[in-house]
C-alpha cells in the first residue's frame, strides 16, 4: 500500500526590512600585494540582513567597507520588501537589475554578501545547516590548508613549522617575493625551505599571484617553474598568469606537470564558462564573497564538475566566509579542501565559538541552522568604528 501523502508544511515570508554592513579594519593581514595591505585598510566588511520576523542573516564581502555602503544604497530599492527565503531569486533580481552599472564589481561583491546572508537565513527558518539546503552531505568534516605569504627561505621554514605544530597538515604559500624578485634560484629556495619544514607526507600548494598589479612574468616562466615545483610535489600552481590570460592558461595547463588553480578574480557564472569550456583549469577557484555569492559559487562548482574540473574555493577572507566555504564544502563531492587564512583575526577573533581543528588536522563542517556560527558582538566591535549595525534585529 502507498504511504499517505505527507501534510504540506508552508514557511510564510520572511521579508526583509534592511541590510546593514561594517568595515573589518586594525588588524587587516598583509596580502603580499605590491602595494602592501595596511592594519587600518578595510578589505573585508560584514553584512547583516534584517528580517520582520526577527531572523537576522550574515555575510562577508571581500571589498572595501565603503564600497559596499554605497552599494547597498544603490540596491536598497530592489530589496526592501524582499522574501528573504528565497536567495536565489533575490540574488538574481539584484544582478539583473544591476547589470548596466557594471557586472563584476564592487556591487555584483555586495550582492555576494547579501546571497550567504540570506542563505543563512533559509537554514536559520527551517532548521537545517546550508550545506543540507544545497543538496547534500558528502563529507562531515574536510581538511584546510594554511593560506600563509612566502618569505625568504629561512622565515619561510619557521612559518610552516610554526603551523605544522598548530596541527595544520596543508599548506598554500604565495605571493611575496616569488616570481617578483627576478631570481629563480630564490624562488625554488622558497619552496624547497617550505617543503622541508611541512614534511614529506603534507599536502603543499604553491600560489604566484600573477592578479598583482604589473605581473611581470608571461607563459614561459610560469612553465619553467610548473617544472620546478613538480620537483617538490606540489599539490597545485595557482594564479600562474595574468588573469586575463586564456590562451596561456588552456597551454599550461596541457604542459604543466602539476595542476593549474585560479579564477578568484573572476565573477559570476557567465565569466567563468568559456574558462571551463576550453579547459583552462584544473581546479577551479571562485571565492564566495566576490562571485555573486552561495548561488552563484554553487552552480559554478557543479558546471566545473561536468567538465572533470576539481571546485575548491577561493578563502582569502573573513570567518563568515570560512563558514560558507564549508558549507559548500559538504555539498560538493569532489572539494576536499578549504583555505584558512593562517593567523588572520578576522577569521580567527570574531566568532562566538572559533574554528578548531580536530586530531587529525581537519574541520568540522557546521551541522547547526544556517552558516552554523554566531558572531561575537564584543569581539566584532574591536576590529570595527561601530558595530551596532549588525546586531540590530
Amino acid at each position: 500500500m502507498a504511504s499517505p501523502p505527507m501534510p504540506a508544511a508552508r514557511l510564510p515570508a520572511v521579508k526583509i526590512r534592511a541590510i546593514t554592513s561594517v568595515a573589518l579594519t586594525g588588524e587587516s593581514p598583509k596580502g603580499g600585494w605590491s602595494a602592501e595591505i595596511k592594519p587600518q585598510d578595510s578589505i573585508h566588511a560584514l553584512i547583516a540582513v534584517h528580517t520582520d520576523a526577527g531572523i537576522t542573516g550574515y555575510g562577508s564581502v571581500f571589498t572595501d567597507g565603503r564600497l559596499v555602503q554605497a552599494a547597498l544604497k544603490v540596491l536598497e530599492p530592489l530589496f526592501l520588501g524582499e522574501n528573504a527565503l528565497e536567495p536565489e531569486r533575490v540574488s538574481e533580481k539584484l544582478h539583473q537589475n544591476s547589470f548596466w552599472m557594471g557586472r563584476g564589481g564592487s556591487l555584483t561583491h555586495a550582492i555576494s554578501g547579501i546571497d550567504i546572508a540570506l542563505w543563512d537565513i533559509l537554514g536559520k527558518a527551517t532548521g537545517l545547516p546550508v550545506g543540507r539546503l544545497l543538496g547534500g552531505s558528502y563529507r562531515q568534516r574536510v581538511q584546510p590548508y594554511c593560506s600563509l605569504l612566502m618569505e625568504q627561505p629561512k622565515e619561510m621554514h619557521e612559518v610552516i613549522t610554526t603551523y605544522r605544530q598548530l596541527g595544520f597538515t596543508a599548506f598554500k604559500i604565495g605571493w611575496g617575493p616569488f616570481g617578483r624578485a627576478m631570481d629563480h634560484k630564490l624562488d625554488a629556495a622558497i619552496v624547497r625551505a617550505a617543503r622541508d619544514a611541512a614534511g614529506p607526507d603534507a599536502k603543499l600548494m604553491v600560489d604566484a599571484g600573477a592578479s598583482d598589479a604589473y605581473w611581470p612574468h608571461g607563459l614561459k616562466w610560469a612553465l619553467r617553474t610548473a617544472d620546478m615545483l613538480a620537483d617538490y610535489d606540489v599539490g597545485w600552481f595557482e594564479e600562474a598568469l595574468r588573469p586575463d590570460a586564456i590562451d596561456d592558461f588552456c597551454t599550461l595547463r596541457r604542459a604543466s606537470p602539476v595542476k593549474i588553480a585560479g579564477g578568484e578574480v573572476l565573477t559570476r557564472r557567465q565569466t567563468f564558462l568559456p574558462w571551463l569550456v576550453r579547459g583552462a583549469f584544473d581546479i577551479v577557484q571562485p571565492d564566495v564573497t566576490k562571485v555573486g555569492g552561495i548561488s552563484e559559487q554553487r552552480r559554478i562548482a557543479w558546471t566545473a564538475h561536468d567538465f572533470g574540473i576539481q571546485y575548491i574555493g577561493h578563502g582569502w577572507n573573513t570567518a563568515l566566509g570560512l563558514a560558507a566555504d564549508l558549507q559548500l564544502a559538504s555539498a560538493i563531492p569532489d572539494s576536499d579542501l578549504v583555505e584558512y587564512i593562517g593567523g588572520s583575526p578576522y577569521v580567527d577573533g570574531i566568532l562566538q565559538q572559533p574554528f578548531a581543528l580536530d586530531g587529525d588536522g581537519f574541520l568540522n563542517i557546521p551541522d547547526r541552522p544556517g552558516l552554523g556560527v554566531e558572531l561575537d558582538r564584543d569581539k566584532v566591535a574591536h576590529y570595527c568604528s561601530d558595530a551596532a549595525p549588525l546586531f540590530a534585529g
